[in-house]
């Protein structure tokens, strides 16, 4: 079969992964192994793909290369360790091998929500269950969820490792958690999703700025998790967020795929049908009781998306709802934007303090963030020459090619 130019095999293996996985952990019973074999298989798509071109049913084909390596290392581990042969008789979800890719079938989706409270067992450390769940559920590289995490590579390998041997020595079944249970793992799902769409809102590596299928994803699955969670007012805030940040995806990026900052995008280019969902969940959750970070952060993207131009932007507002969020948030990004937002309201000098104060802050002295963010009220105070090297040692450190095209373009056009 020629390969489809116009189907992006990431997207596929991004879309079937989660749905895999479930089905050889239900068939084997080993997550931990299953999740190597899901990998193996992945990595087999990725690159046979691009050569024979995408099978009539990408699922099923996953499944098999899947449960054959999973077979492999199976009777590696009981020919090493003289381990109790697993039953690999009972037969795969007959939602998973058929109906064929193109009959209109649709697939299990809670699968991946169930993979996701899986990874989030009170058994594995919290940092873990977020490193586990990212890779089984996001599809995101080591090296994007160190990215993500402001962690090294090694270590994220690790806590992965470390994550899998703790699910399978619990003895976790393979369902939906429910009442308490299902509360006591939801922060970490929610953080989960968060950083999945943020990484598909700004990629941390490569050519382009936006991987809106990543990003779309994160949506899909937020949707669902509120549809069975629909008494946590942090979900909806944390899709409201999403939504109201997804809305301004065609106007972040030029024809060229140039970043395009907030300051410059064309509204009209906004989706307003996305807004208005967004905007109408907040003003369901929001009066429930004290808002939580998610509520918070959509709240300031409601006041974003509520100016038609930015000079309209109530900086007052949303300076008052960051001074409420970095009080019950530890996240130095957080504290990064409300900096960001202090600038506009009271002056860059007064941003300026605020970013200095972060720069002793390990988890993100070293991230282009700071750098950049700290060159652009350098360039509104003034100082052109520190402004032109903060720009220029942001184009640095990222690893995404339009941010580095823009960071350089803001410090070559400085006199």
């Amino acid at each position: 079969m020629e390969p489809d130019p116009s189907v992006r095999i990431e997207d596929l293996l991004r879309e079937h992964a989660p749905r895999v996985l479930a089905a050889v952990t239900r068939r084997f019973g080993r997550f931990d192994v299953a999740e190597d074999a899901v990998q193996e298989a992945l990595l087999a798509a990725a690159t046979g793909w691009k050569a024979d071109g995408i099978p009539p049913n990408p699922p099923a084909w996953l499944t098999t290369v899947a449960v054959r390596r999973m077979t492999d290392l199976l009777r590696s581990e009981q020919a090493r360790r003289r381990r109790e042969h697993l039953d690999a008789t009972r037969q795969l979800p007959e939602d998973l091998l058929g109906p064929p890719a193109d009959s209109g079938g649709t697939a299990d989706q809670d699968d991946t929500l169930v993979i996701m409270f899986l990874c989030c067992h009170p058994d594995v450390q919290p940092a873990s269950q977020l490193t586990l769940t990212l890779r089984a559920v996001g599809g995101l590289t080591t090296a994007e969820i160190a990215g993500a995490l402001l962690l090294p590579e090694a270590t994220v390998a690790q806590r992965i490792s470390r994550a899998k041997q703790r699910i399978q020595q619990s003895g976790a079944r393979f369902r939906l958690p429910e009442g308490p249970e299902r509360r006591n793992r939801l922060d970490v799902v929610m953080q989960v999703l968060y950083l999945i769409f943020n990484e598909g809102y700004a990629a941390s590596s490569g050519a382009a700025l936006q991987r809106v299928e990543l990003a779309s994803e994160a949506i899909r699955l937020t949707r669902l998790l509120w549809a069975k969670q629909a008494s946590g007012p942090e979900v909806g805030g944390l899709l409201a967020l999403m939504l109201l940040t997804h809305a301004r995806r065609k106007a972040r990026t030029g024809p060229n795929g140039d970043l395009i900052p907030l300051a410059e995008q064309d509204r009209t280019l906004w989706d307003r049908a996305m807004i208005a969902d967004g905007i109408e969940l907040l003003e369901e959750v929001l009066p429930r009781h004290n808002p939580g970070p998610y509520q918070l952060q959509g709240a300031i993207a409601a006041v974003h998306a509520e100016a038609d131009r930015f000079a309209d932007t109530d900086w007052r507002q949303i300076v008052a709802l960051y001074d409420v969020l970095v009080r019950i948030s530890a996240d130095p990004m957080v504290r990064l934007n409300s900096a960001v937002a202090v600038a506009m309201l009271r002056g860059p000098s007064a941003g300026l303090q605020l970013v200095d104060e972060l720069a002793a802050d390990p988890k993100i002295a070293d991230h282009h963030r700071l750098a950049a963010v700290r060159a652009h009220l350098l360039e509104q105070s003034g100082d052109v020459g520190a402004a032109r090297q903060a720009y220029a040692e942001a184009a640095k450190r990222t690893t995404s090619a339009p941010e580095q095209r823009y960071l350089r373009n803001r410090a070559a056009r400085l006199p």
